[in-house]
């Protein structure tokens, strides 16, 4: 029987060894790869080809949604299956928007979870309840505030995105250039660009607005007022 290869793309090695232990009990699902940030996991898909991939949302360097949309457009048959602790409607819609095909609460059961993977595997969704109430109750009207953040967020490029969220967790802009491999003055006008596009112009701003899009978690910055 050919297995499911699972790849993990989750930055708590704990989480992901709890994973793995849990998939390795199950006769049909193989994993083939850790990643511990979003960089790493659009490497490794491209390399490994896994049939599924377990995306959390919060990883440094470069958060899940924004992994998940430069697999697509690497290896566009990807099949990604979204992990939060968050269900908010912002994380919500921009995952559904991002591409994946599903996505779980992290208190949902191994059972669900094993499930999921299955489904997704097979080219169905599959969504923990309560994310499909907010669907259904967000489908029918994308408005209200995580409406408007994806608008204004439809019109950043991938590298924006990055800078944004590195921004967001506090990096300098020679940090962020050491980060991504470009010189200070790209960050400088990536940055000038956000404020722009954005119409905010401090630091304090871009981060609650990349904590209400659902690019970074509130957890991660706890000193902005």
């Amino acid at each position: 029987m050919k297995r499911i290869t699972v790849l993990l793309a989750e930055d708590h090695m704990i989480v992901r060894e709890g994973f793995r232990r849990m998939l390795e009990l199950e006769t049909d699902m193989e994993v083939v790869g850790e990643a511990k940030d979003g960089r790493q996991a659009v490497a490794l898909v491209k390399k490994l080809r896994p049939a599924v991939v377990l995306m959390d949302i919060a990883m440094p360097l470069l958060n899940g949604l924004e992994a998940t949309r430069q697999i697509l457009k690497a290896v566009p048959g990807a099949k990604i299956l979204i992990l939060s602790a968050h269900n908010d409607d912002a994380y919500v819609k921009n995952a559904t928007e991002s591409g994946a095909m599903g996505f779980l609460l992290k208190q949902t059961s191994s059972h669900e979870v094993c499930r999921a993977i299955r489904e997704i595997h097979n080219g169905k969704t599959f969504f923990s309840p309560s994310v499909s109430l907010r669907l259904n109750r967000l489908n029918p009207q994308p408005a209200g505030r995580a409406g408007r953040l994806n608008k204004k967020a439809a019109y950043l490029t991938s590298r924006e995105i990055e800078v944004l969220q590195l921004i967001a967790e506090g990096e300098a802009n020679k940090q962020i250039a050491s980060e991504l491999g470009i010189g200070i003055k790209t960050v400088e006008k990536h940055r000038e660009h956000l404020m722009q596009k954005l119409d905010i112009h401090d630091t304090a701003g871009l981060t609650r607005y990349a904590i209400g899009a659902g690019i970074i978690e509130s957890s991660v910055q706890l000193t902005i007022v």
